[in-house]
């Protein structure tokens, strides 16, 4: 049976394109942050320890963040629907799998499975959705798609605790089932694919870079172990030490096999751009500091200020949802006036934020932790569409694939290192001034000097994160890009059909 499409020719095709990509981004985005509710149910029926069971979520974590610009660079070859198809379908078949299996071993495996699948989803979803609007509405589209992955993070832990309440801790797995085909049938008949000739054919016949892919996997799957394990491990351990070494030695293997390769995965020439190179360290700066503040907030607000979870939840609420809801104003302003201006903007704003929770004590009211941390969402709202769009303007349409996998990647490996900097920064200040250098012993309600050693870890991470953002607003102002005309540079200007 022939399934009906749609034709790119009509008027708001391009709409049709994002509700396609929307459906499934939010699945996988919810899918993520939705599966943590369903770990201490986990451990209890496999009779497992929480660290062992926190594999399930760091396994998916690794896979996703390893594999995302392999995965970007395949489908600027093969196309993008073809990827992004298959990679709900690799999606799909994980989380079906990952519900039956009888083993926490199964439930791991099947879960890093699913992570392949969300990698190769991931890598392709703003590359369809920008490819679909015009230049001149890039920053809307980014600012749109970003909506829906805040949705997707709020809805998750929401959606996930209610089914894992009501239903048990498979059926968090098995949610994906008929929203995974709802992605694939919706995908199918919207998207518009690259003929046979076109796929065989590719990148102007350029072969897939399998040494790139082995180094740049190898060395982003050793970091992300570090930064995820070297505060329980230690620091100063020699296995952190051998491992940061091998990451070193790993990333300059690939940087100079890219330099040689006659078909590289990621192209290098496209640092030379100052726009490309300083928005992406931009990008990870502000990252990193925003996920320090969502880690490590829950942990205050909980052990320190005694709310209940619930209470947290909704205290932390304002900041997302003004992420969401500014993303897509902040992305279509920027598409009239320019980028330099708005992304600053929300630099400041984020760093305003992070200097008010710098001075946060074991006492604050609702109504001061709320401001900050809403202005932290107003700061990071106006910050990512501009910044993002003003990343894409430099990279022709056929790499997008790859450069969004790129940032993908970029803010992947910031959300990741900003909750081991937190860690190890709050963990540090309690050893130091004579406490138990975990976390534990504020989230179990430890005693009154505990809660003050973390408060004051607490304010020195804050510190050490606004340090990174006020360099990010540095260079937010120095990477050019100012005027909208900018965003009709010569290599965006061909608006390719298919994807």
């Amino acid at each position: 049976m022939k399934l009906p499409t749609i034709s790119p020719q009509r008027a708001n095709f391009k709409w049709w394109v994002f509700a396609t990509v929307a459906v499934g981004t939010f699945v996988s985005v919810m899918d993520q942050t939705g599966v943590n509710l369903a770990l201490p149910r986990i451990a209890d029926n496999f009779d497992a320890t929480i660290p062992a069971v926190q594999w399930v979520a760091l396994g998916y974590i690794l896979t996703t963040g390893t594999l995302l610009m392999p995965m970007g660079r395949l489908s600027d070859m093969l196309g993008r629907k073809r990827i992004y198809v298959a990679g709900f379908l690799v999606f799909t078949i994980g989380a079906v799998l990952t519900g039956l299996a009888p083993t926490l071993l199964g439930v791991i495996l099947f879960k890093v499975l699913q992570g392949v699948g969300a990698a190769m989803v991931q890598a392709n979803g703003m590359a369809i959705v920008t490819s679909a609007f015009a230049p001149s509405e890039r920053g809307k589209a980014i600012g749109l798609f970003m909506t829906v992955v805040g949705m997707g993070a709020i809805a998750g832990p929401v959606v996930g605790g209610a089914v894992v309440g009501a239903f048990g801790w498979r059926f968090i797995f098995f949610m994906g089932l008929p929203f995974g085909l709802v992605s694939i049938v919706a995908a199918l008949i919207v998207l518009e694919g690259r003929s046979t000739e076109d796929s065989l054919r590719g990148d102007d016949r350029a072969s897939f870079d399998w040494v790139g892919a082995f180094l740049s996997s190898a060395a982003l799957a050793t970091f992300l172990l570090v930064m995820t394990n070297a505060h329980r491990v230690g620091w100063g351990s020699p296995i952190v030490a051998v491992a940061m070494a091998g990451v070193v030695m790993l990333g300059v293997a690939f940087l100079w096999w890219e330099r040689r390769a006659p078909d590289p995965m990621l192209a290098l020439e496209l640092f030379r751009s100052r726009l490309f190179s300083l928005g992406n360290s931009a990008s990870f700066l502000t990252f990193l500091a925003g996920t320090s503040v969502f880690f490590i907030m829950p942990f205050y607000l909980q052990g320190v200020l005694g709310y209940s979870p619930g209470r947290a939840g909704l205290t932390m609420a304002p900041t997302a949802l003004a992420f969401a809801v500014l993303g897509p104003i902040s992305g279509r302003l920027s598409d009239r006036f320019g980028w330099r201006r708005f992304a600053v903007a929300g630099l400041a704003a984020s760093l305003i934020s992070m200097l008010m929770l710098s001075r946060l004590g074991t006492t604050a009211s609702v109504a001061s932790v709320m401001t900050a941390l809403a202005l932290q969402g107003v700061g990071m709202g106006l910050f990512f569409s501009p910044n993002a769009s003003a990343v894409l303007s430099t990279v022709a349409r056929e790499r997008y694939g790859i450069a969004t996998a790129f940032m993908n990647m970029v803010r992947n490996i910031a959300n990741v290192t900003g909750v081991g900097l937190a860690t190890a920064v709050v963990t540090a200040t309690m050893s130091s001034m004579g406490f138990e250098p975990t976390l534990d012993a504020v989230s179990s309600g430890g005693e009154a000097g505990a809660r003050e050693a973390f408060t004051e870890g607490l304010r020195l991470a804050y510190m050490v994160t606004a340090g990174f953002v006020a360099l990010a607003l540095v260079l937010s102002m120095v990477k050019g890009g100012q005027e909208r005309e900018a965003a009709h540079t010569e290599v965006d200007r061909r608006v390719p059909s298919k994807v």
